[in-house]
């Protein structure tokens, strides 16, 4: 009797086993979604409704599979609908160092940026916020480099273009978080709606030394081999996108549209050819991949490239106003005479 009874069963287990663990993976990333997008009065007792939800789903599957096949796809269809209903805002209480996005104006050789982000930075909590309308002239844009930033895994870096003009200027764009007044970053919170998008405009004495000084981050400095053409649009093309941002908010997805993804899409625009590579993903290894396409301005090796790249600062390490672009530059073998 017990091995005629264990024959039967054996069909309704093998036949119950993909739909049960589809349903325990669309309950763990509901839950997931839920611990994210839920506030905190509610959410526990969503929690609750979808942990209850699912086990309702895993009975019926149980007795009757093709009625758990149609309560499992109902129940996707309802987190689908809501899902589609969060949606990205301009309008929240935001971080002061992303309270604003950068617009741009376009004259014809005359660009003007407003929002170009130039804090104080004493200390990475402690500093004076200055938001600032600048000009630039497309005629004297000189060249266009490569920042980045890693603060923990060699793997994982920020990236950000800087450009520079024969004013003496250096206009940086970074693509960022736009977290609110109470958020921190979370590697998980970018895989479901939690940070939207910014495209943030600005002064390298702000961005990069934010890193080098205030974080202590390992910041590093790369040329670009970029012909003027090609920095031209490329800086236009940064404008676009940020104008861009301003009119439609996008939510930041760790994967997809992150700093170094939103930087090669561009990239692709002003160089078509530029082939896909997993060290996209990967950001530490950006200046790898760029390294074999020639795509940085140096005749160095790859190590020596890397070792030359990185800016190096001590505590207590002052640059008078205005002279920090300069001064990173002319202790780097990678500019030289010329420092931009």
């Amino acid at each position: 009797m017990p091995v005629s009874d264990a024959i039967p069963r054996r069909p309704r287990l093998w036949s119950f086993l993909p739909l049960a663990l589809l349903v325990v993976l669309a309950a763990a990333w509901t839950l997931t979604a839920v611990s994210f997008q839920v506030p905190g009065g509610w959410r526990w007792p969503v929690t609750a409704l979808v942990g209850m939800a699912a086990c309702g789903i895993l009975y019926i599957s149980w007795y009757r599979r093709l009625r758990g096949w149609l309560a499992l796809f109902l129940g996707l269809v309802l987190v689908t609908v809501w899902w589609s209903s969060i949606q990205p805002s301009a309008e929240r209480d935001w971080a002061p160092d992303v309270a604003r996005i950068a617009t741009a104006q376009i004259d014809g050789n005359r660009v003007t940026v407003h929002d170009v982000r130039n804090f104080d930075w004493r200390s990475e909590t402690d500093f004076t916020p200055r938001w600032e309308t600048r000009t630039y002239d497309l005629n004297g844009l000189q060249g266009v480099d490569l920042v980045t930033s890693v603060w923990a895994n060699p793997a994982i870096a920020h990236t950000l273009v800087s450009f520079a003009f024969a004013d003496g200027q250096h206009l940086v764009f970074s693509v960022e978080i736009r977290r609110e007044r109470t958020e921190v970053f979370s590697e998980i919170g970018g895989f479901f709606k939690e940070f939207e998008l910014a495209m943030i405009a600005a002064d390298e004495n702000d961005i990069v030394r934010l890193r080098t000084d205030a974080r202590g981050e390992t910041v590093s400095l790369f040329p670009l081999n970029v012909t003027p053409e090609q920095a031209r649009k490329l800086f236009l093309s940064y404008l676009a996108r940020t104008n861009a941002l301003v009119d439609k908010p996008e939510f930041y997805q760790t994967i997809t549209s992150n700093c170094t993804t939103v930087i090669f899409r561009l990239a692709r625009l002003v160089a078509p050819g530029l082939p896909m590579d997993w060290r996209i993903l990967l950001s530490g290894y950006v200046p790898d991949y760029l390294h074999d396409h020639g795509a940085l301005r140096t005749s160095l090796s790859l190590d020596e490239t890397k070792r030359a790249a990185v800016i190096h600062r001590k505590p207590g390490d002052a640059s008078p106003a205005g002279t920090f672009s300069a001064d990173i530059r002319a202790a780097s073998p990678l500019y030289g005479a010329g420092v931009r």
